[in-house]
This record gives C-alpha cells, structure tokens and sequence, in this order.
C-alpha cells in the first residue's frame, strides 16, 4: 500500500472534523514527516519523504505498529524556519503522535519548542547543527553527526593531504555557519591558517569577489560548507576564476545534483558525508526496494530517514504504548542495536553517541567512496 499524501490528509482532516480527539486504539498511528519537499532543497525532502514511507509500508505489511496501521503526514519545511514553524504547528494540530525529519538546520530549530511544548519524541534525521543539541528541550534524538564531528573529520582529512592555507565559505545560516565556526577554531587549534574566512547569500549568483578574495588569499583548499544548490555555482565559478586548490564541501552539498550545476568543475571534489545508501553493504535491499518504489536511486538523506521512522516506530513498539513520555525514555536508553545506517546509541546530549561521516570524491559525474 503506498501511502499517498492526499490520502492522509483526508484521513486526518476527518479525525481533526470529528472534534480533533485524540487517536483511538484501532486508529492509524500518525507520524509527521518535517522535510523540505518545496524550495531550493525539496529534492533531498522528497528522497527523505519516500524513504519514511517505504519504511512505513513494511511495518503496515509486517502486521502494523502496536496492531495499528501507520499513516504519515508530510511537513514541509521548505528549509525556510517560518514555514518551517507553521507545517510543525500543523502537525500538532493533526494529533501527530511522533515525528521524523528535519533538514536544514536553521528550518528544524524553532520547531524544538513547538514539539518540546507537546512532549512529542522527535527523531531529527538530518539537520546537525551544535545549535540544536542547547535548544533541545529533551525530546530530541539526532541519529545524524553533528558539525562537530564533521568538522573534526574535515580538518583530519585537510591535514593528512598536507593542507596549511585554507579558505573556508559559509552563507550565514544555523547549519552552515556552525560548521565553519567549528572547523575554523578546530583548524587553527591545530597550528594551521584560515587565510580567508567568506559567507555568501542564499540565492546569489555572481561570486566574483569571493573568487577574487579565495585567490589573493593564497589557499591552497577551499571549504564550501553550504548547500549544494549553491555550492554547485560556486564551484564552478571557483574553477573558472583560476583556483587550482582541493575544493571540499560539507554534507550538505553530497547531492548527486552537485555535479548538474558545477558541470566538470567537481571533477575531485570532496564531499564529508554522512552514510550514503550506495556505500551502506546492509542497504542492498533497501536500494532495491526504493527503486522499484520510486523508479530512481535513493538519495543522501534517505536511509536516515528510513531509519529514523524505523527507530521511532521500534520504540513505540518497546513502550508497549505511544505515550510520548514513555517512547522518550526508550529512545533515551537505545542500546546500540544496528540499523541501515550502523549502530545507534546516544550521549547525554541525545546526539549519535558515535561520528558516521565518510569522504567522497568526485568522479566521472558522480561521487565515490574515498575513504571513512
């Protein structure tokens, strides 16, 4: 059974018109689903959406949740924190029983609070901004790295390629700005040199200046730290305006989108990723089933997002209940058992109490493992 968008809504609309009481025991378990299926990212939030909807088709045709049957409703954030507020204000006013998601780090961390007020377990898939780990009113489970371990990955790998002058260019947002942050203290901690340090819009298309400035600094790397949309352009600008140095970019530039936009230009490109499906050697049936699901190869996000339903799914079944405070508590004492994507077990901080970041590399029009 694909479960269809507009299929949902009208079942809950139905639920809200009858008084919007909350779900009985022989009603569908109803989960929401934050991702940016509209803007600049929506191509990453479809991947994430089809995902937790695959993940929810098996457990519905393995005997359903609880005895129940899971439906989803979509959130869509847009990657933009205002409308990012309302979908998750939507979400609570459908009587959302848990959530998955969040992409974009700026866009899921106004939504603590709304989902904090409610007690709702939240399994962030995604968006790994340190600035969330402070504003987590403690229902929050992140199962993706944070900045700081991409950061501390980042600078290892610029080190062991015997990088000294590095440039590093963010666009001023919560996720692409506190990886810069931390990667820039965590590098000169190390005794190197940020020789230039740029943020850039959102949206911008001529980077003449930044090119110019990268290129009077004398880096011999650059750190793209931003999204993908943009940070195809940028690439290719930077090619184009004679930098020869290693170009590296953070995860959320390892689309395969990357490649449409910068052309040749990222052509050894490096990309510090979370785990992708395509190098996960448990995710073989996962791929296939996507596949034939949504006739395409699922995206960077998408077996996190698998797993996030699968994981709040699981703790709900452990509970015995969908009571919010007792699925918190299991998820707070998950023990470690491996999912698509590893092992998952969290620190005091609910982080992945582990970093899962690899490296990839640009070859031939696609990315390829480089090394974990």
């Amino acid at each position: 059974m694909k479960i269809t968008i507009t299929a949902i809504a009208t079942t809950v609309a139905l639920g809200v018109g009858l008084g919007g009481a909350a779900q009985a025991q022989d009603d569908a378990i109803v989960i929401g689903v934050q991702v940016p299926t509209t803007g600049s990212e929506a191509t990453y939030g479809q991947d994430m959406y089809n995902a937790a909807e695959l993940a929810a088709e098996e457990i519905n045709a393995d005997g359903g949740l609880l005895g129940r049957q899971i439906e989803l409703i979509n959130g869509d954030s847009a990657c933009d924190p205002q409308q990012s507020v309302n979908a998750a204000g939507n979400l609570v006013s459908r009587d959302v029983l848990g959530i998955v998601g969040g992409y974009c780090s700026g866009a899921t961390m106004p939504t603590l609070k709304t989902y904090g007020d409610e007690g709702l377990p939240f399994v962030i898939t995604a968006s790994n901004s340190t600035q969330l780990i402070p504003a987590n009113p403690g229902n929050a489970f992140m199962i993706n790295s944070t900045g700081a371990d991409q950061s501390k990955k980042a600078a290892e790998f610029f080190e062991s390629q015997g990088i000294e002058r590095l440039a590093v260019i963010d666009q001023g947002d919560s996720y692409s700005q506190d990886l810069a942050d931390l990667t820039v203290e965590r590098w000169e901690a190390m005794g190197h040199e940020v020789v230039t340090r740029e943020t850039v819009n959102k949206g911008e298309q001529d980077f003449s200046a930044v090119v110019s400035n990268v290129r009077s600094s004398g880096a011999e790397a650059v750190f793209w730290t931003a999204y993908y949309a943009d940070g195809g352009l940028m690439i290719r600008q930077l090619r184009q305006g004679g930098f020869r140095g290693m170009i590296a970019v953070g995860d959320g530039s390892n689309s395969p989108q990357l490649f449409e936009i910068a052309g040749g230009a990222a052509e050894g490109v490096f990309a510090f990723s979370n785990p992708t499906a395509e190098f996960l050697p448990a995710a073989a049936d996962f791929i296939d089933d996507y596949e034939a699901e949504y006739g395409q190869s699922p995206g960077p996000y998408a077996p996190l997002n698998y797993d996030g339903l699968k994981l709040l799914a699981w703790a709900m079944e452990t509970a015995g209940t969908t009571d919010s405070a007792a699925v918190i508590d299991v998820l707070e004492s998950t023990d470690g058992q491996s999912w698509l994507t590893g092992p998952i077990r969290f620190t005091d901080e609910n982080t992945l109490a582990r970093s899962n970041f690899i490296i990839l590399e640009g070859e031939d029009g696609a990315w390829t493992f480089f090394e974990n």
